[in-house]
Order: C-alpha cells, then structure tokens, then sequence
C-alpha cells in the first residue's frame, strides 16, 4: 500500500461462467451484458482465448483510443467489471505476432470465436470513485449489503 493509505479488502465467494462469442459481437458490451443479466455487483475476467477483427486500445497517459484492424489473436484480457462500469485490458497479436496493449475500449469486435470465463464474486460490490491522488475512477471493494 502507498504511505497514508490503507488496504481494502473483502473476502467472496466466486462462481464462473463460461460463455462463447460469435463472429461481429462486441467483447466488450456482450462481457459487460453477461454480467448485467446476473445480477452481479462485482465480476472479474478469469480467461478469454479466441480473435477479432476489430480491437480499439487506449495507452497509458494517452486520453484516444487507437483502432487495430485485421486478424487479431487475444492473448491476455483481465480485469473488473461492476455496476460503476468495466475496467478491462487486452493484449492482441497481429497475424505477424506483433502483440500491443491497452485499455479496451467499446468495438472490439469478434473475427471468430471468443471463448470467455467471467469469476462473479456474490458477497462483494466493485464501486467505482474518483481519487483525488490519480484522477482517475478508482475501484473500492465493498462488502455486499446484508452479508
């Protein structure tokens, strides 16, 4: 933990969901709807394999998104979905293996398959808030009400 701060942290449960995109599905939106259509307050990504043709990438320090076309394998993707939103990262190889990283942005769209785990962790809420040291939303682990 940075000096000053302390730790947040709340124990759950997780169960997975596993599910397969078709051809032309935003990753995105359809990981995000997923979640929604269980309830969950607090989601995360256990593992994606499969390709896009589309992948639309914010880098660090860098406020655009950057669109990548072509045949595009996903060779990582992580991170926390909740009712404040999704904070998700890609990583994508092009046909070459050129591989390139960022924040996935809305429009990464499926070229094949993509064949996706989601971890919804029951007793937690992942709030979103901004923090005055980063300027940025950040994640805030909540227990969830009445457990």
């Amino acid at each position: 933990c940075a000096p000053g701060r302390s730790e947040r942290m709340a124990d759950s449960r997780l169960a997975s969901h596993a599910f397969r995109l078709s051809p032309g599905e935003d990753l995105k939106a359809a990981i995000v709807s997923a979640v929604e259509r269980r309830h969950a307050g607090a989601a995360c990504i256990l593992t994606t394999v499969g390709s896009l043709s589309r992948a639309r990438l914010r880098y660090a320090g860098v406020s655009d998104y950057d669109e990548i076309v072509g045949d595009l394998e996903i060779v990582s993707l992580v991170g926390t979905i909740g009712p404040d939103g999704a904070h998700l990262h890609i990583a994508v190889a092009d046909s070459t293996g050129r591989t390139i990283a960022g924040h996935m942005g809305d429009g990464c769209m499926v070229r094949t398959t993509a064949e996706v785990v989601v971890g919804v962790l029951p007793d937690v809420t992942f709030r979103r808030a901004e923090d005055p040291q980063t300027g940025y939303r950040e994640l805030v682990v909540e227990p969830t009400p009445g457990d």
